[in-house]
């Protein structure tokens, strides 16, 4: 099938994947008035009285706002937010069919941080918890810290956190099918942007100790400077031994290496020089840092990339759906690094240890009882977490 021509054609026919219906009945003089005039009035007073209401009230319960600039758009780059909209309407309707949540495509005609960040606050009452994507780095890292400072709902970039989360789970069921500890495992990033960063920072949460980060200048390290704030803070979180040099240097005896960067920079003799049972995964999209049936031919025990057409397919579609719908039905203020940690277990454990192999690390895609898998396990995570606050 020819995706790219097929995909054009059906979203022509679509006008969109999205639609908005409505949940009150609207048939008869009784039916407009209970939703809409005059009995609308009673639940906007209560709302007036305690905004809490608005969670019962209206759908902002379950509703998530998807928010782009349009400057980081897939493999596509800075198309602008109008271009990603179709990006943003497909991101909508996997919250809806996966985790039965409403989302919403929103697309900001500004790269100006500070408008951004202002523009997302004015409207942000208007939902329960807002999703970031395709918001370029390093600007991306901003404007997530600054509204998790300034809202009261969950603030989530998928392309960084989702990132990580996904790659955390299939890393848990890697190292266990190549028989490693985590703990004991040396991982390659290549890539830093705002995927890498999130992934390598994510990895030392679950456990990695040691971590190296190549970037375009070569191996991140404490002994340079760096201009990227978010470069400097992982510089003095990895790279311990103070290696230098490029990718090749950096996949000597490496257990694991990971690519969000480009085609084609993953080579047959980088692996060939990784510690025994190397696990790769290639995420570059839609081309990988190397093919698999190469990586293998050089050795490769796992691999992992982001396509549908190769085993092990690492894809965000298994986290963002989850965390939504569990940090939603317990009306969590923000997602913490423990909800993350427990969506990662989750996913991990939905293949049981025994069903565990070299092509089976991490669940299918369109597994739908992922979601739910996760949400139990994010709301249990944000409970804990508020029941250990209130004891101290």
């Amino acid at each position: 099938m020819d995706t790219k021509s097929e995909a054009l054609k059906k979203h022509y026919e679509w006008k969109g994947k999205i639609e908005v219906v409505s949940r009150a009945p609207v048939n008869t003089r009784e039916d407009l008035s209970l939703a809409y005039t005059p009995g609308v009035a009673e639940p906007c007073l209560q709302i007036q009285k305690n905004p809490e209401l608005s969670y019962s009230l209206t759908r902002r319960a379950n509703l998530v706002a998807v928010i782009t600039d349009g400057t980081a758009v897939l493999g596509l780059g800075d198309i602008g937010g109008l271009a990603g909209m179709p990006v943003m309407e497909g991101k909508c309707c996997l919250f809806k069919e996966f985790a039965g949540v409403d989302a919403f495509p929103i697309c900001i005609k500004s790269k100006d941080t500070d408008e951004i960040v202002r523009t997302i606050e004015l409207i942000s009452e208007s939902f329960g918890g807002i999703n970031l994507e395709d918001i370029a780095a390093p600007r991306c890292f901003e404007i997530e810290r600054r509204l998790k400072e300034r809202l009261d709902i969950p603030v989530f970039h998928d392309d960084q956190h989702g990132t990580a989360v996904v790659v955390g789970a299939a890393l848990i069921n890697a190292a266990k099918c190549a028989g490693k500890e985590i703990s004991e495992l040396t991982v390659v990033i290549n890539g830093a942007g705002a995927a890498g960063i999130a992934i390598g920072t994510f990895l030392l949460s679950l456990g990695i100790k040691d971590l190296i980060m190549v970037d375009l200048c070569g191996i991140i390290n404490r002994d340079d400077t760096y201009e990227n704030a978010a470069h400097s803070e992982i510089a003095e979180k990895s790279n311990f031994s103070v290696k230098k040099g490029g990718l090749d240097e950096a996949a000597a005896g490496a257990d694991v290496l990971i690519g969000v960067s480009k085609p084609g920079l993953f080579t047959e003799k980088m692996i060939k020089s990784m510690a025994a049972k190397p696990i790769i995964f290639a995420m570059a999209n839609p081309v990988p840092e190397i093919m698999p049936y190469l990586a293998k031919d050089a050795g490769a025990y796992i691999v992992g990339t982001g396509r549908s057409d190769f085993p092990n397919q690492i894809n965000n579609v298994l986290v963002f759906p989850g965390i939504f719908k569990g940090a939603l039905s317990v009306r969590a203020k923000e997602i913490t690094e423990n909800m993350k940690l427990a969506a990662a277990y989750a996913i991990a454990s939905v293949i049981p240890d025994n069903e565990i192999t070299t092509e089976n690390i991490i669940a299918s895609p369109l597994n739908k009882a992922v979601a739910d898998s996760v949400a139990d396990a994010v709301a249990r995570a944000w409970n804990e977490e508020k029941q250990a606050a209130n004891i101290k």
